[in-house]
């Protein structure tokens, strides 16, 4: 897989705010429970302490997932919105 392919992204993206923004972003739309957490989880390992990853999704159970997975590992979960049927979700690492 070449890195054009990867549905990891380096991106300083804000959001409709302008208030937070990402260090790193994963596309994980079309995929289902465990997946985007595990993507997640992964691109996390590759950040630095403090920094903020940008998630996109659109399993139906991926808000519930993502506040149970930062109260479990510790991360801090900045802001969650739905965008046109996509979740977004903005992850701190701890």
């Amino acid at each position: 897989m070449s890195a054009a392919d990867s549905p990891i992204q380096a991106a300083a993206v804000p959001c409709a705010d302008g208030t937070v923004h990402a260090d790193l972003e994963i596309d994980a739309k079309g995929l289902n429970c465990p997946l985007p957490i595990l993507r997640a989880k992964k691109a996390l390992a590759q950040l630095q302490s403090g920094q903020v990853l940008k998630v996109l999704t659109t399993d139906r159970n991926a808000l519930r997932d993502f506040q149970a997975f930062c109260k479990q590992t510790g991360n801090a979960l900045l802001a969650q919105q739905e965008e046109e049927g996509v979740g977004v979700h903005y992850l701190r690492r701890r």
